[in-house]
């Protein structure tokens, strides 16, 4: 299925891939407008929030100063609670009757293949989604814009340390959709450069999840660690399931893993749990970017606590105003692209993302961290 959706998305956008091509819907003297379909509801809803939550952070401070070129960011958001057809709905209702001038920080990876003809059709950017799908990342898109690291990334970087830790027996658990699998054959792909064995594999319906049955078939494997190819509660109730099996392995998981979520659910339990983390420390405020969020998340009395996600939110956010400042006054989608791709480079600190007219692909920054016993994330 996935696979037809991008096959879908790479001809389409092709078609629509020349130059001069540019609209400005959701476009005039005094905004900009911006859209999503998201997931608000479900077991990733509190985290997708949280990735919004920092991206209007961000939008608030530079609309308190004026905007870009004069103009305010208005940012709307619908849900789709991570149903792919409700996502094409909730895309089209933003691009036909909003008009928005492009769709950012969507959710999911056979979401965002499943719009990219829509947006293609309509010349609009999808700018950084909330996916690191290869599948999104090896067939050039004009039209698309990463910002954070790809799950390939993600997953070498985590193979890489177990393999330098001596760790020979791996297990994987996901969640049986196209992100779980998605997150799973990278896994896979990364374990066998390392040599690493995969020795048992475990699933469930994110919908009506069985968590007891997968937790006895990834024990009865005795695996050193598991790679978690899942995110949210199902993340979570995995981890409690196997706390009942007497099976102690390491828990590895990735960057879409909201460690305030991780805390909450499970306590003294996610103690020791290893996440891949694709946005620098906010433990650094010698990094100016991490200061700038933290600076303005205390400034503002209803941001709520800082977060990982919402620093992921924050940066997006970031990049994407820098786009808009390339762009010029006189803002279209050509002139958007054209003001990334001539960027190069941009730098947040430790963070950078990188774009040219051959690659839309944004940051390879990928760290471990471990949660402590005081639920914080340690670099």
């Amino acid at each position: 299925m996935l696979s037809r959706w991008v096959g879908a998305a790479a001809v389409v956008i092709g078609m629509a891939a020349s130059p001069g091509a540019g609209a400005a819907n959701g476009v005039t003297d005094h905004e900009i407008r911006i859209g999503a379909s998201v997931v608000l509801s479900g077991p990733l809803g509190p985290q997708t929030a949280d990735y919004g939550a920092g991206s209007r952070l961000y939008f608030d401070s530079v609309n308190a100063a004026g905007g870009v070129h004069g103009r305010k960011i208005v940012y709307r958001t619908l849900d789709d609670a991570f149903d792919v057809q409700r996502a094409v709905e909730n895309t089209r209702q933003l691009l036909e009757r909003d008009k928005v001038f492009l769709i950012y920080n969507n959710t999911g990876t056979a979401h965002t293949a499943a719009i990219l003809p829509i947006a293609a059709e309509a010349r609009t950017v999808v700018f950084g989604p909330v996916t690191g799908a290869s599948a999104l990342r090896q067939t050039f898109h004009r039209h698309l814009f990463h910002v954070r690291a790809g799950y390939a990334d993600e997953a070498a970087r985590i193979t890489r340390q177990l393999h330098e830790m001596g760790i020979t027996r791996v297990a994987a658990f996901f969640q049986d959709d196209a992100f779980g699998k998605a997150l799973l054959t990278e896994v896979k792909k990364a374990a066998a450069a390392q040599r690493l064995e995969i020795v048992a594999e475990a699933s469930v319906d994110p919908k009506a999840p069985a968590f007891e049955a997968a937790a006895a078939t990834l024990g009865k494997a005795a695996p050193q660690a598991v790679v978690m190819c899942t995110a949210g509660s199902t993340f979570t109730g995995l981890v409690k399931a196997l706390g009942t099996t007497g099976t102690r392995p390491g828990i590895y998981g990735f960057s879409v893993v909201s460690v305030d979520q991780t805390t909450r659910d499970l306590g003294a339990a996610a103690r020791g749990i290893v996440l891949a983390q694709v946005m620098p420390s906010l433990a650094n405020r010698a990094n100016p970017v991490v200061d700038e969020y933290l600076s303005l998340a205390s400034a503002k009395g209803d941001a709520g606590p800082p977060s990982q996600s919402k620093f992921e939110g924050f940066v997006h956010a970031r990049v994407l105003v820098e786009g808009l400042r390339r762009a010029g006054r006189d803002l279209s989608t050509d002139h958007f692209i054209r003001g990334l791709e001539s960027a190069g480079e941009v730098s947040f600190g430790k963070f950078s993302a990188h774009y040219s007219p051959s690659s839309h692909s944004g940051s390879a920054y990928v760290e471990l961290a471990i949660i402590d016993t005081e639920g914080k994330l340690r670099y």
